[in-house]
């Protein structure tokens, strides 16, 4: 019901986002999902991140491309995040089959985060996808 948007060509937009198609906007009421207007500042992710956007460009997008982050490095971020909603969203994406876990610890290894940040979050996401043979 949310997407996160950042504006990566003109950043000063994001506050028009929230204004415009962000939550309770008349856009939300219609439609019955929103955008929120982010910065760079507001999402940690792995080193490399921009090489790994995926394009999404189809007739719905009326011919504009637009990035969207490789799942290991969203799910990464939400790791990171670590709120309820961002934990939920990770045990579904893992339940789904739509990542791997030892993309996803070799990820943390590329974060900007201190060892004891990043030792907590491999084991939160061992823990995430249980106890199995394959432990990366």
């Amino acid at each position: 019901m949310e997407a996160d948007i950042y504006p990566k060509n003109k950043p000063d937009l994001a506050d028009l986002i929230d204004g415009s198609i962000g939550e309770l906007s008349p856009f939300h009421e219609t439609f019955g999902y929103y955008a929120h207007g982010v910065g760079a500042e507001t999402v940690v992710l792995p080193q490399g991140w921009q090489q790994r956007l995926v394009a999404v460009r189809n007739d719905n997008t009326a011919g504009v491309t637009g990035w969207c982050l490789e799942v290991h490095d969203l799910l990464i971020s939400k790791y990171v995040a670590g709120r309820d909603r961002d934990l939920d969203f990770a045990a579904e994406t893992i339940k789904q089959g739509l990542v791997r876990k030892d993309v996803l610890l070799d990820r943390v290894r590329m974060l900007p985060l201190e060892k004891s940040a990043k030792d907590r979050l491999r084991k939160r996401i061992r823990a995430c996808f249980g106890p199995r043979a394959d432990d990366g």
